[in-house]
């Protein structure tokens, strides 16, 4: 019997050699090996080594690993701001990330836009001067928006004493950003790194360490549960303050060397033409429209389309041929669909579902 493909937003498609991976882990007992151990640390210290390539990450960013990305939210909240932040809010998952905040106890101001849309000058001209912190989602996994890295940029140059944190869970490594210019970062590896969930992965700097300090110095901060200058020490000696998901970060170190051995321009160049090919065969196929209508702010990772079927009707026909795509998220289940062109769908794979939805 064949496998399905699932070409679903996260969980995903398994990256191809996932079950070499898993026997490798078998036979070498990463599973049961100790997070204390040299042998967990060299996974560790290659495991990061690889992420500042694939991400180019400056010296001063530390690499952490948390059991989610929704963790690394809560972290950034309750670590670098003190009472103000502000949050662009396009989808379900950007507006998660406010809510965080707002129930943190924090002043979390938000520029909120309806589904399918992303932001415009206007909207960046409402961050107060008084925000210590600005959350940006790079690309937001329930409604197919994209924010361009140069509006990123732009905004980190326009307000120099905020934070600038970016949720990049549904994109990286596609994005590229300006470290320089992007203060703490996150991503989960359900997504484009085609894992088991499990695993949330966090850049941080040292701007955010020494605005922690300041913070504790201050007496406006708590002391959270594994904050910034634990997770940096253990950091240092290759290791997590408790036990991580040793196997995941196994697994994670496999992706990613496979990833640099392609090369981060071509993976990058695989997504933007399989991205092309994907967003022309939606004005071909009747029943499909674009979900998000400015080309501009449309995902290259993960492609919104609105639908007059039924996302089940779809599935079930393309079941015929083990295609899965992903239903619509929260109250756009039922008139929507989520396509992601993540590594692991190769361009023959989706040909073959464009070819089965222009079938129906």
């Amino acid at each position: 019997m064949s496998k399905m493909i699932y070409i679903t937003p996260g969980p995903s498609q398994v990256y191809p050699g996932m079950e070499t991976f898993f026997q490798d882990a078998i036979e070498k007992d990463i599973c049961c090996i100790s997070h204390r151990s040299s042998a967990y640390k060299a996974i560790h210290q290659k495991t990061v080594e690889n992420l500042r390539a694939l991400a180019g990450l400056p010296d001063d960013f530390d690499v952490y690993f948390l059991g989610s990305a929704s963790e690394a939210w809560e972290r950034i909240i309750n670590n670098f701001v003190s009472e103000n932040c502000f949050h662009f809010v396009n989808g379900s998952f950007s507006s998660k990330f406010h809510e965080y905040a707002a129930n943190s106890g924090k002043k979390a101001i938000q520029a909120k836009v309806a589904q399918g849309l992303g932001f415009d000058k206007e909207h960046f001209d409402l961050i107060p001067a008084n925000a210590e912190l600005i959350a940006l989602t790079h690309n937001e996994t329930s409604s197919g928006v994209q924010t361009p890295e140069s509006d990123i940029h732009a905004t980190a140059k326009k307000h120099p004493n905020a934070l600038i944190a970016v949720d990049m869970v549904s994109s990286f490594p596609y994005p590229q950003l300006d470290y320089t210019k992007v203060d703490t970062a996150l991503f989960s590896v359900q997504k484009c790194m085609g894992l088991p969930a499990g695993l949330g992965v966090w850049f941080v700097n040292k701007r955010c360490r020494n605005r922690y300090d300041d913070l504790v110095i201050a007496g406006k901060l708590m002391m959270p549960h594994h904050n910034i200058n634990d997770l940096h020490s253990k950091a240092l000696e290759h290791q997590t303050p408790s036990t991580p998901n040793v196997l995941g970060i196994y697994l994670l170190e496999r992706v990613t060397s496979e990833l640099l051995k392609k090369g981060i321009d071509v993976v990058r160049k695989e997504f933007d033409e399989k991205y092309a090919f994907l967003s022309h065969s939606i004005a071909e196929i009747p029943f499909l429209d674009y979900g998000v209508k400015n080309v501009d702010h449309r995902s290259r990772t993960v492609v919104v389309a609105n639908t007059e079927l039924s996302p089940s009707a779809i599935n079930k026909h393309l079941a015929e041929s083990n295609l899965f795509v992903g239903a619509g998220y929260g109250k756009f289940k039922d008139s929507q669909i989520r396509i992601a062109n993540f590594p692991a769908i190769t361009m023959q794979k989706m040909e073959k579902l464009v070819k089965n939805l222009k079938k129906i």
